[in-house]
């Protein structure tokens, strides 16, 4: 079987889980939500960090699960999915502010993982030094996979300004990769 069949068996089986779940199916939901949330786990703890990534991604699948009957298109359900968490990690991040604001912390500096292989340290670092909309836009297209259409989608901008985010991202990378930055 080549990589594309397995995709579409993927994709197909997820929007079967996605029209359950609307039918009110708990099962579906369950096994939507098992298959989803290492993903969106994921690029939660690349937009916020590991500490509130789970919070974040927990109020996710609250907003996915009361709102999957607005969904229109259930092949759609992989960028309305990293909205819904795009806009819970800035719900997260605000929260936090706020709260540090109140308690009058500074904010930590981000921790590398010190049991990380050199090369991923490296590329958890220039990750988290690309500005949020363009991390973003890598996580989604690198490593979940998504189009520039489906990125453009996420980040609620038209297609052009997704393959920008997408093309200085990537530059900025290959500089922080090669030690030119």
């Amino acid at each position: 079987m080549t990589d594309g069949r397995i995709k579409d068996a993927a994709t197909a089986y997820d929007e079967l889980l996605v029209v359950l779940t609307m039918a009110g199916e708990r099962d579906a939901a369950s096994r939507l939500a098992r298959r989803w949330h290492p993903r969106l786990l994921r690029t939660a703890r690349r937009l916020v960090g590991p500490e509130m990534a789970p919070g974040a991604v927990q109020d996710c699948w609250v907003s996915i699960l009361r709102g999957i009957d607005r969904l229109m298109d259930p092949g759609r359900f992989a960028p309305w999915a990293f909205g819904i968490l795009r806009r819970r990690c800035a719900d997260a991040i605000r929260q936090q502010s706020t709260e540090r604001a109140r308690l009058g912390e500074a904010p930590e500096e981000l921790e590398a993982g010190a049991s990380l292989p050199d090369e991923a340290l490296a590329i958890a670092r220039a990750m988290a030094a690309l500005p949020g909309d363009q991390r973003l836009a890598a996580q989604l297209f690198f490593v979940e996979g998504l189009t520039l259409a489906e990125i453009a989608e996420v980040q609620q901008v038209p297609e052009g300004t997704a393959k920008s985010r997408l093309f200085h991202a990537r530059r900025r990378l290959k500089a922080a990769l090669s030690g030119d930055d």
